[in-house]
């Protein structure tokens, strides 16, 4: 390993430690940034990504305190790093998770599921497509990119270099991060759900009142009418709930 950077270090003229500082913040930037919100995106080129993750390096290596000398060993130090960034990108990456799933179920509720293909792997319903893509344009108005770099430098004071959290330190730690998502979830998507619930039951009970009419053609056109309806007025309020999440999740990373 020492051997590897002399011989960086005579090509590019910079000192050993230089070196190893930047490649082990390289990993743990990286591996953040292919997580983050907006630039961690399936649709964001990987050139991008990668250009992201260099600018980032730039900002948070100068903030980081002694790192520890290189070690004999590779994999080590790099694994911990890179599991450090997947570790901090994954606490972002299930808020937004928890807004596609919010989404999901509004668009369940109001017949409008599966009708575009989005910004994820899967097919996403239009109502998900919406939200994420005003979520990813918030987080980036909002200043989301410098708050991430703080968060990056704010890692390294829970996430020491080269060390890693206690497993069932980290397995509470996500388990608390899944439980908020879906919490949040099923939050955002309550008023879909009761109104579809409030009015399925009418129209099962005009349905009984008046079997000759056909509820299923006067009822499906009116649902999808005021799920779009519902949508407009409850949309900036959803949003509202996610960005104070997200605040929180960038400025309390571990707290829960």
């Amino acid at each position: 390993m020492n051997d590897f950077l002399a011989q960086l270090s005579e090509i590019s003229g910079l000192a050993e430690g230089y070196i190893w500082l930047f490649a082990l913040v390289f990993l743990r930037v990286g591996a953040a940034v292919s997580l983050f919100p907006a630039i961690g995106e399936q649709m964001v080129p990987q050139r991008v990504k990668l250009a992201a993750a260099l600018a980032l390096t730039v900002i948070v290596a100068p903030a980081v305190a002694a790192l520890p000398d290189p070690p004999q060993g590779l994999f080590g130090p790099l694994a911990t790093e890179a599991g450090a960034g997947l570790i901090i990108g994954i606490g972002l990456r299930l808020l937004v998770l928890g807004l596609q799933t919010a989404g999901t179920i509004a668009a369940q509720s109001t017949s409008l599921a599966q009708m575009f293909a989005g910004t994820g792997p899967e097919p996403q319903p239009i109502i998900s497509n919406l939200l994420v893509l005003a979520a990813l344009a918030l987080f980036v108005s909002m200043g989301g990119l410098s708050r991430a770099a703080g968060l990056l430098i704010q890692s390294y004071d829970f996430i020491p270099p080269g060390q890693l959290p206690a497993a069932a330190d980290l397995a509470e730690w996500g388990l608390g991060r899944i439980a908020a998502a879906f919490s949040l979830g099923f939050s955002l998507a309550a008023p879909f759900v009761l109104a579809a619930l409030l009015y399925n039951l009418a129209l099962g009970a005009i349905n009984r009142a008046m079997p000759q009419l056909m509820v299923s053609f006067v009822g499906a056109p009116a649902l999808t009418l005021g799920g779009l309806a519902l949508l407009a007025l409850a949309a900036p309020v959803m949003l509202s709930v996610w960005r104070d999440a997200l605040v929180l999740a960038l400025d309390q990373p571990f707290g829960g």
